[in-house]
């Protein structure tokens, strides 16, 4: 499959794939990571998921491809069938969309996507768990925890920080979703929503996800969270620096006020949206003092600050591009 702009290209694919079998897509976006690459399709192919499951690697670097070669050796000797291809368009944005597009061309009976990301692994019946609380719940997409794994041991105190924790601990309908490193979406959903499905205005600082899920919550699909469908998410030192947490926090005020800009507009919008902010900046002292008591983190009690801050910061146009540099981040 070429599409007429070259934004995405097919690499390669597992030579006996039967796309006419196939009812769930994993797609799996990837961006200079070939080795951890490979460990998150082993975590796939120990699920046993059957030949009505495929695996769709997106890698995002056009020109050096690392984790498109990896992944064509890989399918090569998998139980896993699946295929790889090139989003040529930079930002995380366009490598979801490229996987999720390549899903509904290539195979005519998809029932539902899922996603996890290039830096975490599957734990045993996550794909089946999620499914389950689809069918049990009616939920056109389904949420699980992602689970930080610390390279550093003695960084575990990082894990109470609320940019670390799930959205949710318990199981059941949820009010709408945030993260699309661990979920799975109907084909209904993505018939629905408008392309692209995730807007490349936030390619680079993140919250597309949050965007599609809102904009999905307004045509009627419903949620839901399974607890026990974790991935385990692998995460460099440099993560529990306190310039990533700060910037990180920030960028989640950010995401927050942009997304809001687009539900209020206009005058009253922005009169609204700094009301929220200013309202969120006066309670944060007391809700970081309450947060800190909780987790034992004073840097866990800045949280509610930097999130007021950076809703602030959003309104002057000041957004940290965070995933930019992919080295850093």
């Amino acid at each position: 499959m070429q599409s007429q702009t070259r934004t995405i290209t097919e690499h390669s694919r597992s030579a006996d794939l039967e796309p006419e079998k196939v009812r769930i897509a994993v797609t799996l976006p990837t961006f200079r990571r070939p080795d951890h690459l490979i460990a998150t399709l082993n975590s796939l192919e120990a699920l046993n998921a059957g030949e009505e499951t495929a695996v769709i690697v997106m890698d995002n670097d056009a020109d050096g491809l690392e984790g498109a070669a990896a992944a064509e050796k890989w399918l090569q000797s998998s139980r896993l069938k699946g295929l790889v291809v090139v989003a040529h368009q930079r930002g995380n944005c366009h490598a979801y969309n490229a996987g999720w597009q390549t899903a509904l061309e290539t195979f005519a009976g998809l029932e539902h996507v899922a996603v996890i990301d290039d830096d975490e692994l599957a734990t045993p019946g996550w794909l089946e768990r999620l499914r389950e609380t689809a069918r049990r719940t009616g939920a056109d997409l389904v949420g699980g925890p992602q689970i930080p794994v610390f390279a550093d041991p003695s960084l575990e105190r990082w894990r109470a920080h609320p940019v670390f924790k799930p959205h949710y601990d318990t199981s059941g309908p949820v009010p709408i979703l945030y993260s699309s490193g661990n979920v799975l979406i109907s084909r209904a959903v993505l018939d629905a929503m408008p392309r692209p499905f995730l807007d490349p205005a936030f390619n680079f600082i993140g919250g597309g996800d949050s965007d599609f899920y809102r904009r999905a919550r307004a045509k009627g699909f419903g949620f839901a969270w399974c607890t026990e469908a974790a991935v385990m998410e692998t995460l460099p030192s440099r993560r529990t620096e306190f310039s990533w947490v700060n910037a990180r926090s920030l960028r989640n005020g950010a995401i927050s006020a942009i997304i809001e800009k687009r539900q209020w507009p206009g005058i009253k919008g922005r009169l609204r949206r700094m009301g929220k902010s200013v309202a969120l900046l006066l309670a944060s002292p007391v809700r970081g003092v309450r947060m800190w008591a909780r987790t034992g983190s004073a840097v866990a009690g800045l949280y509610h600050l930097q999130v007021a801050v950076g809703r602030l910061m959003a309104e002057a146009g000041l957004v940290n591009e965070q995933y930019r540099n992919p080295e850093s981040n």
